[in-house]
């Protein structure tokens, strides 16, 4: 035994030299973890002095009965009296769980494995209270795996991966603190679910995804159309604020405009005031006042319109009369003080007789010329009798 342990040690050593050479690259696997190794050759021969590694635990019965458990570092032993009988290694350890087959609760077949990470704490109860401490915890592992997939759906294994893992940790821990074993943690390396159900699941995904995109379209259409909307409304909101603006605007021009309007009249009518007020105003007053008369009953004459005028149009003279007859009244109502009478015009140029003439001839000639234009509606004879009839007037 001891020249095979030897000859091992010396291959060891061998490797490691070769691999230290310049100019070589030499591959080797390192050693398996030393409580393999022990167990692969049994347990160390109790040669009176023997040295402990570090986070090892060795556990030594004397004549059969559990005595002691070794610390790290040199230990003395009698021997044939004491025997190292177990070894144990205190580092964490990762255990491969196998895959095994679990139904879910709504009835679904899948394969799952996974990864236990363990650690020995108590050397003691791992050598007397269990046979094999990695077996009877892979063992474990796996039924509690199982127990907790047939609480949960397939779409909750997938989904709460985290709480089945801490659920089957603390099951596990409760189950094996006799063993001297703490479970630090459990993680599911794969689910496998069988191909029908992985085909309904793809083509769930799909559909889900179909609809996720079709919603995001209708969002976005009904947010563009709610901008639109918006837009529209802020537009119309504007062009009303615009158009009472301009409206308001329009006012105040027009009444600007109506105020300065009414200043220049104010002006006009001062400055004929005025004008009137000198020598010769009243008399070219009352000439203008029927000028005006008379062309405005030309204007009258030249369109083709019905009118009811409250004055016999025909008699030229009368017409002027009355003209004078209201410029009399007004002028003779704004300055009563001044001698306005008809009859102190007979002496001047501007005599009442002769503006009546003078607009008498200017209106027969107005109207002859507008029947000479419209010559269909009255005849030349008559045209003529009517100019002979207005110079009878005349004279």
């Amino acid at each position: 035994m001891l020249a095979a342990r030897v000859a091992s040690r010396a291959s060891a050593a061998a490797s490691v030299r070769l691999a230290r050479r310049p100019g070589r690259q030499v591959q080797f696997t390192p050693r398996r973890n030393i409580s393999n190794y022990f167990a692969r050759l049994d347990t160390p021969w109790n040669l009176g002095v023997v040295v402990v590694p570090q986070q090892f635990a060795w556990v030594v019965e004397r004549f059969g009965k559990f005595h002691s458990v070794l610390d790290p570092g040199l230990n003395f032993l009698v021997p044939g009296m004491h025997r190292i009988r177990y070894v144990y290694s205190l580092k964490e350890e990762a255990l491969s769980v196998p895959s095994q087959t679990a139904i879910t609760r709504d009835n679904v077949n899948i394969s799952i494995d996974g990864v236990l990470y363990i650690k020995i704490t108590d050397a003691y109860k791992a050598a007397y209270g269990v046979d094999d401490p990695h077996y009877a915890i892979t063992q474990l592992a796996q039924t509690t795996m199982r127990s907790e997939i047939g609480k949960l759906t397939l779409d909750k294994t997938f989904e709460e991966r985290d709480n089945l893992n801490a659920g089957i940790v603390q099951t596990i821990n409760e189950a094996a603190g006799d063993w001297g074993i703490a479970c630090l943690r459990y993680e599911i390396r794969d689910i496998t679910p069988p191909a029908s159900v992985r085909t309904a699941m793809e083509m769930q995904a799909e559909a889900e995804r179909r609809k996720r995109a079709l919603v995001l379209d209708s969002e976005g259409e009904r947010d563009a159309e709610i901008n639109v909307a918006e837009g529209r409304k802020l537009a119309a909101i504007l062009a009303s604020e615009a158009s009472m603006q301009e409206r308001i605007n329009q006012g105040k021009g027009e009444a600007i405009a109506i105020a300065a309007k009414a200043e220049a009249t104010a002006s006009a009518i001062q400055a004929v005031a005025t004008a009137i007020c000198r020598s010769g105003g009243t008399e070219a007053s009352a000439y203008r006042v029927a000028e005006q008369y008379v062309a405005a009953f030309g204007q009258l004459a030249k369109e083709s319109n019905t009118l009811v005028v409250p004055a016999n149009s025909s008699d030229v003279g009368s017409m002027v009369a009355q003209a004078m007859s209201i410029y009399t009244g007004l002028s003779g109502a704004a300055a009563p003080k001044q001698k306005t009478a008809v009859s102190t015009y007979s002496g001047s140029d501007f005599s009442e007789e002769k503006l009546a003439q003078a607009g008498a001839r200017e209106a027969a000639n107005s109207m002859d010329r507008q029947r000479e234009a419209h010559s269909g509606a009255t005849t030349p004879h008559s045209a003529k009798q009517t100019a002979s009839s207005s110079n009878d007037s005349r004279d």
